[in-house]
């Protein structure tokens, strides 16, 4: 007798909404949780000293024993670049295509988890049972080879989630999106579809990734006698094929440079998802044998990013590298949401140092625009619409799009990261709310630095620290030295002499006040100290410095 389901099918978005990156999302039925993506985000301005940040997976941990596997997209570090930091609590296998299983190998590697960690090799059309579920892989376009959507049956109905995806009709490698199995799964009746939401302000289609290498051809053409330095992102391994075809088709060799693009390509081209013809390739140590109109360098660092190579090169700090005039530069990357100011700077060196920089056209967007999420949407046919992957304005142009084609506001559900949804064939409600949020990696700290340790961070970058150090009499606690004063960040002592005389004036009628008042607590006389000099300080300077009263006893 087969048990009967009629539970509802939960969809959990842990992170990547509301925001661009951090993409992580729970499928539960039952006893049974499924995780598609585990992404990590970048440090907002005001996260001070923080490299990365990574979702909260404690709704995770608490359920460890239903999770049964993670289902990755693609290969781009906001849907895997948290894998090595979840994965040391929640070890379960990973399921995704085989550059996408490639590159985060690589980072497993890095973080000596690779033993630890099971990890499939999907092939599209494939599917996974675990537990409840079943997994499949569809083949889908982006700037990363090997991007997949992905259906999932559940005993509640077929939600489709299209990962990151553009509509290539005539992508650089490999096939195009398989629009048939969208449309095939469609006539099976779908129940919700999660689609990515990043262009959907965009009216019309996605170029190609195609029309980015006649780009290029007409660059190199115009630019006969110049070097070439094209920075791009690591991951698009298409864009990268299409400079080396343009590179060998007018006699070049090519450099790569940049940890994250060496790392890439030896993959890519290890898994045949580069094709370099021989002798193209020449290590940087070789470039000084070759006359500048014979090379071109592939580099990182398109979003101006400071330890990237281009940036590096720009600020004259590249050891091999030297920016000369006459250089053609190409961006072929859009500044991402919140970097134009680093790309802007890095530009304006580049220009200084008499290169020529080139911006325009040598770039593709890997997202669907608002026809293609059309396409997908009629092709999948869904009961619900969820939109995904954005900020909250894309969601919201998303859910526009939605209402055009006819869905109900209620059959709309623009979340929040942490909404649990509750679905099935009779309806679909958000029922709660489970815990989530961001965990900051600091150096080799994972989650020790939390929203406490940033504001004294940030406290100390806006208005410095006061430290006021004494030597108390052990018993009589009488003051033997002292309160001596050291300042940093709040004002530079040579010209300030007068305000450090009056504080130590201050703090010696503090001490006594403390003396007469019989009060030989510390707590309270840091206190006492620190009320007393933070008012004066803020009545003179209207600045707030950390103040630590220091005490020793003799």
């Amino acid at each position: 007798m087969k048990k009967e389901h009629n539970s509802k099918l939960k969809i959990i978005p842990l992170g990547g909404l509301e925001q661009i990156g951090m993409n992580i999302t729970a499928f539960e039925y039952e006893d049974s949780i499924i995780v598609v993506d585990c992404g990590l985000a970048f440090p907002e301005d005001d996260m001070l000293g923080i490299d990365l940040v990574i979702p909260d997976t404690t709704y995770l941990k608490n359920n460890i024993d239903k999770v049964k596997g993670f289902f990755i997209t693609h290969g781009h570090e906001d849907h895997i670049g948290a894998i090595p930091y979840v994965l040391r609590d929640i070890n379960v296998p990973i399921y995704a295509t085989k550059l996408t299983i490639g590159i985060i190998d690589n980072k497993l590697k890095e973080h000596n988890m690779l033993s630890k960690v099971k990890r499939k090799v999907v092939k599209y059309g494939q599917h996974i049972n675990l537990g409840c579920f079943r997994v499949e892989f569809i083949k889908t376009n982006h700037s990363i080879q090997d991007a997949a959507a992905l259906a999932i049956y559940s005993p509640a109905g077929i939600v489709v989630h299209t990962g990151d995806f553009k509509v290539d009709y005539t992508p650089v490698f490999g096939d195009a999106i398989d629009l048939q199995r969208f449309g095939e799964i469609g006539k099976k009746g779908v129940l919700a579809l999660m689609c990515d939401s990043t262009n959907s302000e965009r009216p019309g289609f996605t170029n190609s990734e195609r029309t980015v290498g006649k780009t290029f051809d007409n660059i190199f053409a115009d630019h006969p006698n110049t070097r070439i330095i094209i920075a791009t992102f690591a991951s698009n391994v298409d864009r990268v094929q299409q400079i080396i075809n343009s590179a060998y088709k007018f006699g070049r060799k090519v450099v790569v440079e940049g940890r994250s693009m060496v790392n890439i390509i030896s993959t890519a081209t290890e898994l045949g998802y580069l094709q370099i013809p021989e002798n193209t390739l020449i290590d940087i140590e070789q470039l000084k044998n070759y006359p500048d109109e014979q090379t071109v360098l592939i580099t990182t660092g398109s979003q101006g990013e400071s330890m990237a190579a281009l940036s590096r090169m720009a600020a004259s700090l590249h050891k091999k590298i030297t920016i000369k005039p006459g250089d053609t530069i190409i961006f072929s990357s859009n500044p991402i949401p919140g970097n134009e100011k680093a790309v802007s700077n890095v530009i304006n060196e580049l220009f200084m140092k008499g290169a020529e920089v080139i911006f325009q056209d040598a770039h593709v967007s890997g997202h669907a625009c608002r026809e293609e999420i059309k396409l997908i949407y009629s092709l999948v046919k869904p009961k619900y619409a969820i939109p995904v992957h954005g900020e909250y304005r894309h969601l919201r142009a998303h859910a526009t799009i939605a209402e055009e084609l006819g869905f109900d506001k209620d059959d709309i559900f623009v979340l929040s990261s942490g909404n649990v949804l509750e679905l099935d064939e009779n309806g679909a409600e958000v029922t709660g709310q489970v815990p989530v949020g961001t965990v900051l990696v600091d150096g080799l700290g994972v989650g020790d630095v939390g929203n406490i340790v940033l504001r004294d961070r940030q406290h100390l970058a806006e208005d410095g620290i006061i430290i006021v150090v004494m030597t108390l009499e052990s018993g009589s606690g009488q003051v033997l030295a002292g309160p001596d004063i050291v300042s940093r960040g709040f004002v530079y002592v040579r010209g300030a002499e007068s305000l450090m005389d009056e504080a130590r004036k201050l703090l010696d009628e503090t001490m006594e006040y403390c003396m007469d008042k019989n009060i030989t607590d510390w707590g309270r006389i840091k206190t006492e100290i620190k009320d007393e000099l933070g008012e004066f300080v803020w009545k003179k300077t209207k600045r707030r410095p950390m103040i630590m009263p220091i005490i020793m006893e003799v």
